[in-house]
């Protein structure tokens, strides 16, 4: 066994395999977990952070937005807690797996001759998970202490829209009461040598038509035929009109909130954000996130939030069949926050913080 370089604790004291670097034993770890919906094992995540919780020494607060919907949080307290904190968020939940278009079993976090760990989740995202974990726990070794608070959340249910899990915590005291100033989430992979940060997101649309009778045939939306939200809505008011005077529509979830985050060189944030990555060479590539995550209810409450998961040259597989990422790509994300996170939590006062 290798001598553990990410400090005591790592792994809960498990064995690893020969040679394997101890972050990525834990990833694999935590992708073993089967937290795939539509039932997901939530419970066994709890357990696994109530573990990482007492190996970094961290207080860890568990809120049950709804029966069986936990969030944890983790909080490393700033030597000034009257700032605004941080807050590193990540999902545990994942996607469905259709395990015979897999090449191995998607929940084995197989790890290939070349590095590549095969696993739901290994993208989306639990490879950010362990990197927010191994970065404290390195910062924590060597004796850093941030300025700002530090929390990592910890949610379920976002990859079913969020509305047992971010949606409403966002709206609860327990969510004000972290006084977050600024906020990192989940990005996408970049199959360049650049890095993709995203600042807004769209916003979904998850419809529910009500049309009582018997079935006849059916067809798809076509994608793409709404140039503006308005004219789509009137649409399907159209359709259900047409197709008779009982057919009805609700929405599960409509967002209109068109919140985006500065990356203007003169917002604090982002300028701690940006500077950190170009002292690691880092090429930036700002985008507007193609679908929605847990960052549009964070940004709805009016707190700045930045998408991004430290993955370039790599394919783009989230939701995908064989979902993999490299080990080396993944342990140079942990890099990257050891110096992110260290920037966002010694920005300097706002003046709305004086």
């Amino acid at each position: 066994m290798l001598p553990d370089k990410d400090g005591p604790g790592v792994g809960g004291g498990q064995s690893f395999p020969e040679g394997e670097d101890p972050s990525v034993s834990l990833f694999r770890d935590y992708l073993r977990l089967r937290t795939v919906h539509p039932e997901p094992d939530y419970d066994a995540a709890l357990r696994f952070l109530d573990r990482i919780a007492e190996e970094l020494e961290l207080p860890l607060k568990k809120i049950e937005v709804f029966p069986g919907r936990v969030i944890s949080i983790m909080t490393w307290e700033g030597t000034n807690p009257t700032l605004k904190s941080i807050l590193l968020n990540s999902h545990t939940d994942v996607v469905p797996v259709y395990q015979e278009h897999w090449k191995y079993d998607a929940f084995s976090a197989f790890k290939d001759a070349e590095g590549n760990i095969y696993a739901r989740g290994s993208q989306d995202m639990k490879c950010v998970t362990i990197q927010y974990i191994q970065a404290v726990r390195r910062l924590k070794a060597r004796g850093w202490k941030p300025t700002r608070t530090l929390h990592l959340m910890f949610v379920p249910d976002e990859e079913v829209g969020g509305y047992k899990g971010m949606e409403t915590f966002v709206k609860q005291p327990e969510f004000h009461k972290l006084n977050i100033g600024f906020a990192l989430d989940e990005g996408l992979a970049n199959p360049t040598d650049a890095f993709t940060v995203f600042y807004g997101e769209r916003n979904p649309w998850w419809i529910t038509v009500h049309c009582p009778g018997s079935p006849g045939h059916g067809s798809r939306f076509v994608e793409n035929t709404a140039a503006e939200k308005l004219e789509f809505e009137r649409q399907i008011k159209q359709w259900c009109k047409e197709a008779g005077e009982d057919v009805t529509y609700d929405f599960a979830q409509k967002h209109m909130n068109q919140n985006i985050t500065s990356t203007d060189e003169s917002d604090p944030w982002w300028n701690a954000f940006s500077a950190s990555c170009k002292e690691m060479n880092m090429t930036l590539k700002k985008e507007i996130f193609p679908a929605a995550t847990d960052s549009r209810f964070i940004r709805a409450v009016g707190i700045p939030a930045i998408g991004f998961s430290p993955m370039n040259r790599t394919p783009i597989l989230l939701h995908d069949h064989n979902e993999y990422l490299n080990e080396q790509v993944f342990l140079k994300g942990i890099s990257v926050y050891e110096r992110i996170i260290p920037a966002l939590a010694s920005v300097a006062a706002l003046p709305n913080e004086a």
